[in-house]
This record gives structure tokens, C-alpha cells and sequence, in this order.
């Protein structure tokens, strides 16, 4: 099988390699050049449709896009750690939180960096009070998860899982394209600093 991704700071390829480092499955990734636009090519719209990585093409010739898709996939093959739960309410819960991250928390930081942040300026045509205005979104979606990590070590409660990687991965950038984390969330901050000392947050 072949794991089509890109280099960092690109935060969808990397939950992937993430996620791959906790499982302990060795896979390569054949990274494409994203400011040359290479996932923008027919050979990869082949592979994705919508030209973005990661794209993970099974031995069969099968492709499978999204970054949770891939990883499902991953986890059924080997369910052993579990990261998206092992029983069925901790199944539905880190659903839910997978949910939630993209929807609260990634969201904002993506309409941010289409429409307020200058490498993305030649790619679309840029809203950039819309933009700007994201900060605030972001900000808010912080605030309300330093609250949920009052009682919990991990995001979807006692247990590191998929929910966390969706959660790092989008702080990262996050704070790369110049949306940091406030001081006074300790409980993010600390979290933050909790999953970032695993070895495979260098992924």
C-alpha cells in the first residue's frame, strides 16, 4: 500500500503519521509538494478527487481519503492500542469529540488561513474581515475546551485517542500560522504539553 501525504506543518497528513506511530505500523509516506500543487495533478486526482492528501491506496488498488477514513481503517486492521475507543460508549464518545474538534476548534482555523493568512492569498479569492473575524471563533472554541479539560487527562475523557490527534494537530497549526494559545488556558496548555511529550507527536 502507498500513503500519499506532505511534510509538515500540512496537519491532515500528519494525524495520519501520528496515529500510524502509536499503532507501531511502519509505512512510508510518498509526500507530494504542496506548494507546487502536485495534489492538484491528474495522476493524484486519480488516486482523490478532490486532489487533497492524505490519500492511503490499498495492494488491491482500493483509495481510501480522509484523514479519520484512513485511520479507521488502520484500527480495524489493528485494533491493538485502541484509539477510538474499546467499548461502545467510548467508541460514541470519541466520535463525538472527533466531531467536535473539527467542527469548534478546526473550523475557524481553517477559514482563518483561506481568508486572512498571506500564503493562501494567490490560491482564492480572500473574505479578510471574514478572515480576521475567525480569531475571535478560535479564541472562543480555546476557552470552551480548557473547560471540557478541567476533569479530563485526554479529550474524550481518561483515555489518549483519535480525538486528541484531531485536536493537536489542528492547535499546531494553529499556532504556526500565528493563532498561539492564550497563557491563561492551563488546562490546554497543559494537555497540550501532556500529548506533545509522546513520542510520536514528532510525526
Amino acid at each position: 500500500m502507498i500513503l500519499y501525504g506532505a511534510p509538515n506543518p500540512a496537519p491532515n497528513p500528519r494525524r495520519v503519521r501520528i496515529f500510524l506511530k502509536e499503532k507501531g505500523i511502519a509505512l512510508d509516506e510518498t509526500r507530494l509538494d504542496l506548494m507546487k500543487r502536485e495534489h492538484k495533478s491528474d495522476e493524484h486526482r486519480a488516486r482523490n478527487s478532490l486532489g487533497q492528501v492524505p490519500t492511503l491506496v490499498l495492494d488491491d488498488g482500493a483509495a481510501i481519503s480522509e484523514t479519520v477514513a484512513i485511520c479507521r481503517y488502520f484500527e480495524e486492521t489493528q485494533p491493538d492500542p485502541p484509539l477510538f475507543g474499546d467499548t461502545p460508549l467510548g467508541k460514541a464518545q470519541v466520535d463525538m469529540w472527533i466531531r467536535r474538534v473539527e467542527f469548534q476548534v478546526m473550523q475557524p482555523v481553517g477559514n482563518f488561513w483561506r481568508h486572512a493568512h498571506p500564503r493562501t492569498a494567490a490560491l482564492l479569492t480572500q473574505y479578510k474581515d471574514f478572515g480576521e473575524s475567525n480569531r475571535a471563533a478560535y479564541g472562543a472554541a480555546l476557552k470552551w475546551l480548557n473547560r471540557e479539560l478541567a476533569d479530563n487527562p485526554f479529550v474524550a475523557g481518561e483515555a489518549y485517542s483519535m480525538a486528541d490527534i484531531c485536536a493537536l494537530t489542528t492547535i499546531d497549526f494553529a499556532d504556526w500560522i500565528g493563532l498561539p494559545v492564550p497563557d491563561e488556558l492551563e488546562k490546554v496548555t497543559a494537555w497540550r504539553a501532556r500529548v506533545s511529550a509522546r513520542p510520536s507527536a514528532t510525526a
